[in-house]
């Protein structure tokens, strides 16, 4: 393909928005943030919410599941919907329900009415990320998309940081109604500058004209496929996975709805989902990374946590205080890697980011012990997180590249899926990584804390005696020995299951280090256009 027939010819490359696309990019990026972190800052909430609302704490995790389930669902088809409504008037009406919604929420007055409206919550959340995305790339300049797409990055990228943070602050200091209720001032702000700034693109336009035809098939196989992926994936651990006749259940009903999706959508003239644009190896290679990335960026945002939490004693809050170093890096480093696309190949900062990453977790599968101090916690989350800045701007900008113009909305929201299900996948995979790995290392260490081992017997005979001189009878005093090595034993198998997850977490970063470099080589000048030649 030439730099012409790439870069986005006709209306698509004159038309300019009337405002500032600066204002433009800050009001589509206050609903992308808010709407991210609605998925992440009621987590803390849900032994609240349980007690709150007189139910078990396993029934209360359903609050994310039902979210989860209708956004992983709409997210898919939001360029289907955006070019049958029009692209400003889907986002406000998702706009619109998300508020509604919010409200309902933070009033619902039992656990089956907080789930109903928690799934319309989804609904109406899951076009904004898409949509913001998309509204981006057609307003500004393709010189300038890079930096456009840094600060939607800030906003998908940060607010799981902070997400669990401000929740356990609200829960802790006021009500758990409340982390519903703090979302309506800045989406009606959000709603009320979209109706005065954002218009829709001519072409956009033409496509409305044309009129679509609704596909009742693809919508039904999409959502049982992915509503089934996505409960699958929440609740597979919980329920010992395929040990459970209601995983076994979902699994494969998401499997043969999701492949006969794929199928029927490939020969439908007018799909909800275009898996045709999967042909094009820079597409299908960019939603592939996108993928990785959420994988891995929501895996270690849960790993971390939970090693300081189970294993080194820290709180809720001073865990997530770790996480925060990690914040401000992206916070600063998406700008800067947002030029950098308009100079450097994307494949360039993308292989940069995988490496970075990679170096990142292999630092951490090395370091990582029950001994880490705070600050050098921060200090791996950072290392952790540095490659993610130079990866979320360029892949983002990589899926665009050779697409028309009025596939940008349907673009926008496959993306957003791949990485909205690489989280939900990543956040599965490391949680049985760390369980199965736990169980391995157990059975080893066990098998060398015995009588037979010289070593273990002098320790275990000192610890006794130890405890004995306290004041304990030889007998509580073996007992209480005993209790304590099996402790120590569960401990330090898990620590060795969190470096074990770090290490293959690494591997797969490597994998993708060495697919950056099979992208096709784009003209940063020409804002991400294929380079001649």
């Amino acid at each position: 393909m030439s730099a012409a027939a790439a870069t986005f010819p006709g209306e698509a490359a004159i038309w300019r928005p009337k405002v500032n696309p600066w204002a433009i990019g800050a009001t589509v990026s206050i609903a992308a943030f808010v709407e991210v972190l609605d998925t992440s800052v009621a987590n803390v909430a849900l032994p609240y919410i349980a007690g709150g609302l007189g139910a078990s704490y396993d029934d209360s995790t359903w609050v994310l599941t039902s979210y989860l389930a209708a956004n992983a669902i709409v997210l898919p088809m939001s360029g289907w919907l955006a070019e049958i409504i029009g692209r400003k008037r889907y986002f406000m009406y998702s706009l619109a329900i998300f508020t509604v919604s919010s409200l309902l929420c933070g009033f619902a007055p039992s656990l089956p009415v907080l789930l109903f409206f928690r799934a319309l919550q989804g609904i109406g959340g899951g076009g904004l990320q898409p949509m913001a995305q998309a509204i981006l790339n057609d307003s500004f300049p393709p010189e300038k998309r890079g930096v456009a797409f840094a600060l939607y990055g800030i906003s998908a990228v940060l607010a799981p940081t902070v997400g669990p943070m401000l929740g356990g602050y609200i829960t802790d200091s006021y009500s758990w109604r409340w982390i519903f209720f703090i979302t309506l001032p800045p989406v009606l702000l959000a709603l009320y500058l979209t109706y005065a700034l954002v218009e829709d693109p001519p072409f956009l336009h033409r496509i409305k004209r044309a009129g679509i035809r609704v596909d009742y098939i693809g919508i039904s196989m999409l959502v049982l496929g992915v509503g089934s992926l996505q409960v699958l994936l929440d609740k597979g651990q919980e329920d010992d996975w395929l040990g459970s006749h209601f995983i076994t259940t979902l699994a494969v009903i998401a499997t043969v709805c999701l492949v006969t999706l794929v199928i029927w959508e490939w020969f439908r003239k007018d799909p909800i989902v275009d898996v045709r644009m999967f042909r094009s190896f820079n597409f299908a290679a960019a939603n592939l990374m996108m993928f990785m990335m959420g994988f891995m960026l929501f895996s270690t945002l849960v790993l971390i946590p939970e090693f300081l939490q189970t294993l080194m004693g820290y709180t809720a809050g001073l865990a997530g205080l770790v996480l925060s170093g990690g914040g401000v890096v992206l916070l600063v480093m998406m700008p800067i890697t947002g030029r950098l696309t308009s100079k450097i190949q994307a494949r360039y900062l993308i292989a940069m980011g995988w490496l970075c990453l990679a170096v990142g977790l292999f630092y951490s599968a090395h370091q990582l012990d029950l001994f880490v101090s705070f600050r050098f916690a921060m200090w791996l989350r950072i290392t952790q997180v540095v490659g993610v800045g130079f990866l979320f701007v360029p892949i983002t900008a990589a899926g665009y590249i050779g697409v028309p113009p009025e596939k940008g909305n349907s673009v926008s929201g496959i993306i957003n899926f791949m990485r909205n299900i690489g989280g939900s996948i990543g956040t599965s995979v490391v949680t049985t990584l760390i369980i199965r790995r736990s169980q391995y290392h157990q059975q080893i260490l066990v098998g060398h804390t015995t009588v037979d081992t010289p070593t273990f017997r002098s320790s275990f005979r000192a610890l006794s005696h130890a405890i004995a001189h306290s004041g304990l009878r030889d007998t509580d005093a073996y007992n209480q020995a005993i209790a304590r090595f099996y402790g120590l034993v569960n401990q330090q198998a898990r620590a060795l299951s969190y470096m074990d997850t770090f290490w293959i977490l690494g591997a797969f970063c490597s994998l993708m280090f060495v697919l950056a470099f099979f992208l096709k080589k784009n003209d940063p000048g020409a804002g991400g256009a294929v380079a001649a030649g």
